[in-house]
């Protein structure tokens, strides 16, 4: 399926207002879902048998910058059998002085693979997965202080009388 064929049957299977907006900027063209439907999106695109989208090649956190003070979260998605690949994006806005974390819906039950990323993205961007079975810390320690890839990130000075540099 082309790219606008995949816009179209997203279009109708949840509405005009599934897709937030479309990037023609980059290597590969990607698709803005609207962030509470993503896991619907994706079990659609890899059980459909037009698309078939087996794998998820990649899933990153994205700190927008602290101007505008969004977050997202971009899923590469590949085909084997069909020999295609989608880019996926969703972002919402987030008040840093929150406690809370930005989130996003877990697609961990669609697959697998995206365990080990969301905590990735989780680990380092501060960017929480509603319905993962395990989102905890995968790179640092349980006890690390801040997310070190977002923009705003101060290093902590000190791990247990360690400095840090």
């Amino acid at each position: 399926m082309s790219f606008e064929e995949i816009k179209e049957l997203i279009a109708r299977k949840f509405g005009e207002n599934a897709i937030a907006g479309e990037e023609h900027t980059g290597l590969q063209p990607a698709l803005q879902i609207k962030p509470d439907i993503i896991a619907e999106v994706c079990m659609e695109l890899r059980d459909n048998e037009q698309t078939y989208f087996d794998m998820l090649s990649c899933l990153s956190g994205v700190d927008y910058g602290v101007e505008e003070n969004m977050f997202g979260v971009i899923y590469n998605l590949a085909s084997i059998p069909n020999k295609t690949q989608l880019t996926l994006k969703v972002k919402k806005y987030h008040d840093r002085s929150r406690e809370e974390l930005p989130s996003f819906p877990t697609v961990s039950s669609v697959w697998r693979t995206a365990d080990w990323h969301e905590r990735e993205a989780y680990d380092l961007m501060g960017i929480w997965f509603d319905g993962h079975p395990d989102l905890r810390r995968i790179l640092l320690p349980d006890d690390w202080e801040g997310y070190p890839l977002r923009k705003d990130y101060q290093v902590q000075e000190y791990y247990h009388g360690i400095k840090v540099n």
